[in-house]
């Protein structure tokens, strides 16, 4: 039951709301005294069901840290009411679960992240009451990920690179990379992680590039001699038979592409192309293969 010094305490500021003010001027608060002030229903309740959905919510566990939550939400663009969102996303998800809550937001725009860094303030200027700082990762600071070494030791990293970099001018050194690392990995991830980059890449001009590489895809499983050397080396990460059936698997994989995109593959180019056993050829032809308008192209400026 409400007692009647609760009622006091707040029904004071009904009969004479300028005390607010005059009761901070102690304190150097600058509060003016206002010119009108009005009385607005204090029922907060929400008699029509609204809908709040982050975009995603994950509850980490540590060993000496305790838990937290982290909330994730995904922004293509300024919206300037967001920050009134995730202001509530925060306290909503703080009341329920008693838990810190991070809240990061990702973005392929660059204009776009340094916007969500904030920070968001709610309340007066000289008395915010609550401020959203998001953790923020876009093109700013998500690392460019071109080495097939270090897409493979990393693949969900490599993935969030391709997707936040898939307006870079270097996307498709970025993807060839992390088309290269995913046949690193089972199958069925890698099914998976390219299925996220193509989700990713929507309405990018390097969608187009993600696709014609995952048409290839299959090329590296397809040599049957080529499965068996990797299948007698598995055991020695330079062995000679491993070496030789990867070169032979990118070497496949080129020509593949070429001949996915319609461009004319004659024998003379294809000998070549089988022939080189140099990794890193193979991964520079297979890279031009992406763009070249004749099999020729790949050889340009004399290169082997």
């Amino acid at each position: 039951m409400v007692s009647s010094s609760h009622e006091a305490m707040h029904r004071i500021f009904q009969k004479e709301p300028g005390v607010f003010g005059r009761a901070f001027r102690a304190l150097d608060l600058p509060f003016p005294e206002p010119i009108a002030v009005s009385l607005l229903p204090n029922d907060l309740t929400e008699t029509a069901p609204l809908e709040r959905r982050v975009d995603t919510l994950l509850r980490f566990d540590t060993e000496k840290q305790g838990s937290y939550l982290v909330a994730v939400e995904a922004q293509s663009r300024k919206e300037p009411t967001k920050p009134a969102s995730w202001a509530y996303y925060t306290s909503y998800l703080h009341a329920k679960y008693r838990l810190p809550t991070v809240l990061l937001v990702t973005c392929q725009e660059k204009s776009t992240a340094v916007w969500a860094a904030g920070p968001f303030s709610i309340g007066p200027v000289h008395w915010p009451m609550l401020t959203i700082r998001p953790l923020v990762l876009g093109p700013h600071n998500v690392p460019v990920i071109t080495d097939v070494r270090a897409a493979a030791s990393d693949i969900p990293l490599a993935t969030l690179s391709a997707i936040t970099h898939g307006k870079d001018a270097n996307a498709g050194a970025i993807l060839s990379a992390l088309a290269d690392a995913l046949r690193t990995i089972d199958r069925e991830d890698a099914d998976i992680f390219s299925e996220l980059t193509e989700q990713g890449l929507a309405n990018s001009p390097a969608l187009k590039i993600w696709r014609e590489l995952m048409a290839v895809d299959t090329a590296f499983f397809r040599s049957e001699r080529a499965m068996k050397l990797r299948a007698e080396g598995r055991d020695e990460g330079r062995d000679e038979g491993r070496a030789e059936g990867r070169a032979e698997e990118r070497a496949e994989s080129v020509l593949c592409l070429l001949e996915e995109r319609g461009v004319v593959v004659s024998e003379a180019v294809r000998e070549r192309v089988m022939g080189c056993r140099d990794l890193e050829v193979l991964r520079g032809w297979f890279a031009r293969a992406v763009t070249v308008e004749s099999a020729e192209d790949l050889f340009r400026d004399g290169e082997d």
